[in-house]
């Protein structure tokens, strides 16, 4: 199969190209932010699985359908089945002009208000299968798990014409999370500044461990061993959170939007740092200058000393509010991309040390991090892995997936696996086909 060229020389053709030398350092951060959006395919078949990006020359074209396409993972031998929950849609196809076993997974994206187009897709999905095997409508089945699932329930059901699966959440999220660690390699990695991307080996001694699932809010699940779990605590400051304040402080309209400010904001001008405290770092306690003393801690003093300077100079005019760039006595302007990054760090700091006070309490080993906050952002993998790292003092680490949205959805889908299927079934002989990382200028 071909995978394209290997990511350095990938990334040598694109420097000759341009007539200049990229550094390392934005070589590798190019690489892992194209890995981590585009977590590539997942091939499994009688004989094992292996993970291979997306051909770099024919790179996915946007959908006029309202879904946001992302990578594709292979099964053998399983019936056509749709499971997902409804924002997160997977489905199984075989390969086009291949005689192998098996087929790959489908993973698709719609924003809520999109539910109608969801459907629609599903349906010329079901319609595209009954020209092809002759399957009756009765003998198919949707696998839904979620709120979605019961309420839009009616609506699929009228739409759709076949049955509904409702399947329990939490339990198709750890099913599919089981499914991740133990069956696909190259899927689970760890993020540290001097190995931004390292993956782990799919291994099968994984309990216990700890979830850390974080949507609108955050739970915490103690995973003890197959479909043995407990929810063991959480925050209600999560996800949510951060998508309703920074709706409130900034102009952004979407959680993508956010992130994508938060990427180039600088926390320093609204965050108090140990910096701005001490001067200097206070390597007594092992804190840097840039360490976050208090979030937003700056933010009360500036527009203090703005109001005295307003005070001083006789008041603020109607011109002077406006102007942004007025210093006669003008309050500080705020960016809305500083206050983005902040509350981004905020957030995730506190839900990184509930994190490691959870395993303390419980004696685990291994943290994964999934949900939809997450969204494979490099800022937001970055702080979790700090603040892990930081708080155990560098003895945990933190664990992400490539496909870490989809949790829920492929443990739906797998409520309908066949037997002896997988890794561990079949693959004990199969060498493992790296993938490439195909660097893009952007």
């Amino acid at each position: 199969m071909a995978l394209g060229a290997p990511a350095s020389a990938a990334a040598g053709a694109a420097e000759k190209r341009e007539g200049r030398r990229i550094p390392i350092m934005e070589r590798k951060a190019s690489a892992i932010d194209h890995t981590i959006l585009s977590p590539g395919t997942v091939s499994i078949n009688v004989q094992g699985a292996f993970i291979v990006d997306e051909d770099p020359s024919n790179p996915p074209t946007p959908s006029d359908d309202g879904a946001q396409h992302d990578t594709d993972i292979r099964l053998p031998n399983h019936i056509n089945v749709i499971g997902g929950s409804l924002a997160k849609l997977v489905y199984f196809s075989h390969e086009p002009d291949s005689k192998d076993i098996g087929g790959r997974l489908n993973f698709l994206k719609y924003e809520t208000d999109q539910i109608a187009q969801c459907l629609d897709f599903i349906k010329k999905l079901q319609d595209d299968l009954q020209a092809q095997t002759g399957s009756k409508m009765e003998k198919m089945s949707i696998m839904a798990t979620g709120g979605g699932a019961y309420k839009y329930y009616d609506q699929m059901k009228r739409v759709l014409g076949v049955e509904i699966l409702r399947e329990d959440e939490m339990d198709c999220l750890i099913m599919g999370l089981d499914f991740f660690i133990t069956e696909i390699p190259r899927e689970v990695f760890t993020y540290e500044e001097s190995d931004p991307m390292h993956f782990e080996e799919a291994r099968a001694d994984i309990y216990p461990y700890l979830l850390v699932n974080i949507g609108s809010g955050v739970s915490m699940v103690k995973v003890s061993g197959r479909r043995t779990f407990e929810r063991i605590g959480g925050t209600s400051l999560g996800g949510g959170t951060l998508w309703g304040l920074l709706s409130l402080l900034t102009g952004a309209r979407t959680f993508d939007e956010m992130l994508k400010m938060a990427e180039i904001g600088d926390n320093g001008a609204v965050d108090m740092l140990v910096g701005d405290i001490y001067g200097a770092d206070y390597s007594k306690i092992g804190l840097k200058s840039s360490t976050i003393a208090s979030s937003f801690g700056k933010v009360f003093k500036m527009k203090r000393q703005g109001e005295n300077q307003a005070e001083d100079h006789g008041g603020l005019s109607h011109e002077s509010r406006e102007d942004d760039n007025d210093v006669s006595g003008s309050q500080p302007a705020f960016k809305p991309e500083d206050i983005s990054r902040s509350l981004l760090y905020a957030v995730s700091n506190n839900i990184g040390q509930i994190a490691y006070l959870q395993t303390e309490k419980h004696q685990l080993e291994h943290i994964y991090f999934g949900g939809s906050f997450i969204r494979g952002h490099r800022q937001t993998i970055q702080t979790l892995s700090y603040a892990i790292n930081f708080w155990s003092k560098g003895e945990k680490k933190a664990y992400f997936l490539r496909h870490e949205g989809y949790l829920g959805s492929v443990g739906a889908f797998l409520k309908r696996q066949p037997r002896n299927w997988g890794r561990r079934n079949s693959f004990e002989e199969y060498p493992v086909v790296r993938p490439t990382i195909q660097h893009r200028e952007e």
